[in-house]
Formats: structure tokens, C-alpha cells, sequence
């Protein structure tokens, strides 16, 4: 299986081909994480991820203990997309 990539923070690296989005779902299906993004232009993406990939970057995220990532910014690459 292929996954898409995320980040918590903005990537300093080929900054031209990393998406922003805000999370609005995560949940797990088949034993990954998948990270519902909405666009900057209003769309949903499915981000699929390790579960490792989700704790490192919820991690990462500036929240509480019991905060939710839904609603955070993060930046992301959907395998495929050409980049």
C-alpha cells in the first residue's frame, strides 16, 4: 500500500509541493489512519497514513492532552498527485 504524506508544521523543504489543508476527520480503517483534509479551496481529501505517521504528527500538533486535532492545520502530499 501506498500512503500519503502529512506534516504538523510547514515543511522547509520543496515548499511548492506540499498542500495546505484543515483536518477535519481522522479515523482508522484497515490499520492505517485516515485524515480527512479539507482544502484551501473548500474540497475534502482522504489522507491514508501509518498509525505511526498519525501519532507522530498529532504529536506535533499544539494541543492539550484531551484536545482534538479537528480543525488543525497541517500541510500534505496525496501519493500520486505528481509531486
Amino acid at each position: 500500500m501506498t500512503h500519503d504524506r502529512i506534516h504538523a508544521r510547514e515543511p522547509s523543504h520543496h515548499t511548492d509541493r506540499w498542500s495546505v489543508g484543515t483536518i477535519q476527520n481522522l479515523r482508522q480503517q484497515d490499520g492505517h489512519c485516515v485524515v480527512t483534509v479539507e482544502t484551501q479551496q473548500g474540497d475534502s481529501v482522504d489522507l491514508t497514513v501509518t498509525l505511526a505517521v498519525q501519532d507522530l504528527f498529532v504529536g506535533r500538533l499544539d494541543l492539550d492532552a484531551d484536545d482534538s486535532p479537528v480543525g488543525e492545520k497541517v500541510w500534505y502530499r496525496k501519493h500520486g498527485d505528481g509531486s
